[in-house]
């Protein structure tokens, strides 16, 4: 397909989904234009779900299919292999509306550094529109911005200043990097308008296999591998287990 430099770098991650994963293909190739390439990373599923992936071979730009130790390792295969200067996520399940990738790219021209796009968050129990980001939150509250599948995209040389995804981390390794990024001065940061949805991330995936416990665990080694103050982790730990203790308390009564 040819090896010319792409805008952008759209990646989706899949593993034995092969219920929702031609939803997530045709919701990409449909509108996929000259100014993007398409991959998709397979971590060798053992359903149907490459078997599908590979009915549209002739509009997905490269198809890897290998094992992996986890959903951020795969990412990890898919920046690598990405051609782009920038690179985003839209993992199986999730989907990317009409037209949204000429609003992308509109904005990308534009030599952002990063891009937050507005997507529908469907939670379980509920649904919520994400829009913008604040950066006053990100030290305290990991939903300080809209979603990493369908709605971050980042230019790619940023990855090889800061590097991968820290594969230390199984539900998290967003967060570290998060972090890790936004310690750099000067970044330029632009985010789509409120009203128009670029993406729609459907509900579970693998961080809802987690206790809360076990993602508070997760996130204080983060918060500590990044030296945030200690006092201000202390609070948020004992906040937060105060929250999941209670939480557990009134559905017992």
């Amino acid at each position: 397909m040819g090896t010319q430099k792409k805008l952008l770098s759209i990646i989706t991650v899949v593993k034995n989904d092969a219920i929702n994963i031609e939803k997530t293909i045709k919701s990409i190739i449909s509108q996929k234009s000259q100014d993007v390439e398409y991959l998709l990373i397979d971590g060798k599923s053992s359903d149907a779900t490459l078997q599908k992936a590979r009915k549209f071979t002739y509009k997905i730009d490269k198809i890897i299919s290998s094992k992996d130790k986890g959903i951020y390792d795969a990412m990890n295969t898919g920046i690598k292999n990405s051609s782009g200067k920038y690179v985003g996520f839209c993992n199986s399940g999730d989907v990317l509306k009409k037209n949204s990738l000429k609003t992308i790219t509109k904005f990308l021209k534009k030599d952002t550094d990063i891009l937050f796009a507005t997507v529908k968050r469907n939670y379980l129990g509920a649904t919520i529109i994400k829009s913008g980001f604040n950066l006053n939150r990100l030290n305290y509250n990991f939903d300080f911005a809209t979603a990493h599948s369908t709605g971050f995209y980042i230019k790619k040389n940023f990855h090889n200043k800061i590097g991968l995804y820290d594969l230390s981390f199984k539900c998290s390794a967003d967060y570290d990097f998060y972090l890790r990024i936004f310690k750099l001065k000067n970044l330029k940061i632009m985010s789509t308008n409120h009203n128009n949805i670029i993406g729609e991330v459907q509900s579970g995936g693998f961080s809802s296999t987690l206790t809360p416990l076990e993602h508070l665990k997760e996130e204080t080694k983060i918060r500590l591998k990044n030296k945030q103050n200690i006092l201000l982790i202390i609070l948020i730990f004992v906040n937060t287990l105060t929250k999941i203790l209670a939480k557990k308390l009134f559905k017992k009564t």
